[in-house]
């Protein structure tokens, strides 16, 4: 190799450097995406739908057993937060607890900022399953999460080739069923209309290889 390509080396950036996100890239991926979730959940909780997931699971077992939510999603999360930081890294596991702690603040102000006077179930179901499924997509490319699910999902998705969207639909659509033993008959058909939405925007939208960003 001569000088000159020695020096060209030198001063051409590795593509891992090229594609990595920078800190205030994740900072402002972890803020807006979880505010986006935190809007689509207002408008579930305005409409009574449920959602799938850990936290659904954990909303399905309250509802039967009258154990405290708190305590049975804290329960269900852990093995997940394990995989986690065993499997899929600190910074990932970092950056979740921190979407996590976001998603719970902007969920509890988002009703106060905004008011429904009227909202229809079938928009809500619609529009809350795809601006979660938005949110969740921004926290993905920025390598972060909402616990449970989320985390196995990707870390099948990225070990496995099995896609993320899709796994998660599987587990939310065996939720939702069980959830026609608690909830009423409609409310269910639209919560598996949100579902639906949520999951194939990332389906569709996070595939292996296409979104390179190394981190």
């Amino acid at each position: 190799m001569t000088d000159t390509n020695v020096s060209t080396a030198a001063q051409a950036p590795s593509k891992k450097d090229d594609i990595s996100h920078r800190l205030y890239e994740d900072v402002l991926a972890l803020l807006l995406g979880t505010m986006v979730v935190s809007l689509g959940v207002t408008l579930y909780s305005e409409s009574v739908l449920v959602t799938g997931s850990t936290a659904g699971a954990a909303l399905l077992i309250e509802h039967a057993t009258g154990l405290s939510f708190g305590l049975i999603f804290f329960v269900i999360n852990l093995p997940f937060y394990w995989l986690a930081f065993k499997r899929m890294g600190i910074a990932f596991t970092l950056k979740t607890f921190i979407a996590v702690g976001l998603v719970s603040v902007f969920s509890k102000l988002t009703p106060m900022l905004v008011d429904f006077q009227m909202l229809n179930p079938v928009y809500a179901a619609i529009s809350g399953g795809a601006l979660m499924g938005i949110g969740l997509l921004m926290l993905f490319r920025h390598r972060a999460g909402l616990g449970g699910i989320n985390i196995l999902a990707l870390y099948l998705q990225e070990h496995f080739g099995i896609r993320a969207g899709y796994f998660q639909l599987a587990v939310d659509m065996v939720i939702l069923v069980i959830a026609f033993l608690t909830l009423p008959f409609d409310k269910v058909l639209l919560s598996i209309l949100g579902a639906v939405v949520l999951n194939l925007i990332i389906a569709l939208n996070h595939r292996p290889g296409r979104y390179l960003a190394a981190r």
